[in-house]
């Protein structure tokens, strides 16, 4: 057998996700390209390591041990990489992170400096609600997470970053009067909730019963970007961060109503399990984030302040 890691990558990618298109897109090469690597890796076993029904790819039972060793193969490959980088003085290494949906609008700019300094570090960045955030940092499948609350559950260390404000937050046709929204109009107007496990959604819910609110038109969607969509298209309106609508409030499309109460407001943490052995290039990422934070929120984040 002649197989090349550039083929384990190949076919490791087919299996996770069931897909040579999927895969063909996911490492920015050509599907003609992908599918003829897949064939010469074939060639090289006399058991089928996939069958292909319809358009679907469906991995064999051998296939699936082939994909797992080749998994482990491409994580040793990649750590003498490391090893290799780290020897010549480099910082190198995986940055793994879990952040929430609406941190997504933060974290890119704390990251950024520091992936250009060090060209050896590679990012994965899983974005998703808090109750998956936290998981993944507990399994130990994150080495930190961007979070606008502290977990009580869990023994953590923390940077506090800038403020997190949520406000209620409607399109440019819904009007109320000069003023506090009255609680009779709040309550006639459709709500937009996030998900279960959204930490907007728990503060939305929260914010509703301490003001003994009731409220009967609601929808729920799944993420900021398309509650956003939804308040900018007229289909009522939310509680949401301030971080994600800077452009929408800029343009407006979207406009801040007043209402008693509001804005909440917390601290966005860049937090970690204080049990955990971090990496080189974990603790030089939180070294720079320490080091640089003020200045960093200052450029970013400084617009806050107009809230």
């Amino acid at each position: 057998m002649n197989y090349t890691l550039h083929q384990l990558a190949i076919f490791e990618k087919i299996a996770s996700l069931r897909s040579v298109t999927k895969a063909a897109e996911a490492m920015f090469l050509s599907q003609p390209a992908v599918s003829i690597q897949l064939k010469n890796f074939q060639n090289q076993f006399s058991v089928s390591l996939f069958e292909v029904i319809g358009r679907q790819v469906y991995i064999t039972e051998f296939g699936e041990e082939i994909a797992v060793a080749a998994r482990k193969i491409l994580e040793q490959a990649q750590a003498i990489t490391y090893s290799s980088q780290i020897y010549e003085g480099k910082v190198a290494g995986k940055l793994k992170i879990a952040i929430v949906s609406t941190a997504k609008y933060a974290m890119p700019h704390l990251l950024s400096d520091f992936i250009h300094q060090h060209d050896a570090v590679d990012l994965v960045m899983d974005v998703t609600n808090k109750a998956a955030v936290l998981k993944s940092l507990e399994n130990n499948e994150a080495d930190l997470a961007m979070v606008s609350t502290i977990p009580k559950k869990l023994d953590i260390e923390r940077i506090e970053l800038m403020k997190n404000k949520l406000f209620l937050v409607a399109g440019k046709d819904v009007q109320v009067k000069d003023g506090d929204i009255s609680k009779k109009d709040f309550e006639n107007l459709p709500l937009i909730f996030r998900e279960q496990g959204s930490a907007t959604r728990i503060a939305m819910e929260k914010y509703i019963s301490s003001n003994k609110l009731i409220t009967s038109k609601r929808m729920e969607l799944t993420s900021n970007e398309a509650v956003k969509q939804a308040l900018i298209a007229g289909l009522g309106v939310s509680i949401m961060p301030l971080i994600g609508i800077k452009n929408p409030l800029a343009t407006h499309d979207l406009q801040i109503i007043q209402a008693k109460g509001l804005p909440i407001e917390s601290h966005w943490n860049l937090i970690w399990l204080k049990s955990k052995n971090q990496s080189v290039v974990v603790k030089a990422f939180i070294n720079y984030v320490q080091e640089h934070k003020a200045d960093l929120i200052k450029e970013h984040f400084g617009w806050f302040e107009e809230y």
